[in-house]
């Protein structure tokens, strides 16, 4: 699974970037998030995606502001569309090869002030059946202070967000290669952790050896991950937004 923040989605530059990192992960589902694209077909996907994306459900933005896409391949997956709102859209999947089930959640929080309170109060009452496999992945929140290379940020914002994931009893997938995945570009930049893959804990159980990997930055200011199954897919890659 490849996830990024893409920032925008509308130029040659973001889709050959985007099809960069396809190629990279060597990933089978990809979670895209801030496309600010209304609507998706399938002649748009091909501008950036390799032939066998062949299926895709999107959130659309609201004018130039937040919208989000998962796309996968048909050939490995079934997908089936079962909730989306305003912060998320979730589509379960079927293994074609192994018929093992499982859900992904495409999230992302505003970055307004009311926006965000009103996420992560939709957050903590999310209805997620602990007894599925999940993986949840985007967000854009930090955890915790050391999440940032200097001083500040909401301390509330950052309760109420580990609230929401001890309530919903998420795991976070650990993150190899980049502790921060995004920057605000300045000489002395600002750093934070805004970019999470969380699992229920029948994915932990099912998927033990899940792991996720920061890839290069390019044309956005969110780093892509990656998140690897060394038990059962070794080279399979779960790639986060960044």
């Amino acid at each position: 699974v490849l996830c990024w923040n893409i920032r925008g989605i509308n130029s040659d530059r973001k889709w050959r970037a985007i099809r960069s990192k396809i190629i990279e992960s060597e990933c089978d589902i990809i979670c895209l998030q801030e496309t600010k694209r209304e609507f998706f077909d399938a002649a748009y996907i091909k501008k950036f995606c390799p032939a066998h994306f062949d299926c895709f459900e999107f959130l659309p933005s609201v004018g130039a502001s937040g919208g989000s896409i998962i796309i996968w391949n048909g050939s490995r997956f079934l997908g089936q569309p079962i909730f989306q709102n305003d912060f998320i859209h979730c589509v379960e999947f079927m293994s074609l090869m192994s018929g093992a089930t499982w859900t992904i959640g495409n999230v992302y929080a505003p970055c307004t002030t009311d926006g965000r309170q009103n996420f992560l109060n939709w957050f903590h009452h999310f209805d997620m059946d602990d007894e599925m496999d999940w993986l949840l992945v985007g967000h854009n929140l930090i955890r915790k202070p050391s999440d940032r290379n200097k001083p500040g940020g909401n301390l509330q914002n950052m309760l109420d967000f580990n609230a929401a994931i001890n309530n919903l009893a998420l795991e976070e997938l650990p993150l190899l290669g980049n502790k921060f995945t995004w920057t605000n570009n300045q000489n002395n930049p600002l750093l934070e952790r805004l970019d999470w893959f969380f699992a229920s804990i029948s994915w932990i159980n099912n998927y033990p050896g899940s792991i996720v990997q920061t890839l290069s930055r390019e044309t956005s200011d969110h780093f892509p991950d990656a998140r690897h199954d060394r038990r059962q897919h070794g080279a399979c890659q779960l790639g986060l937004r960044s």
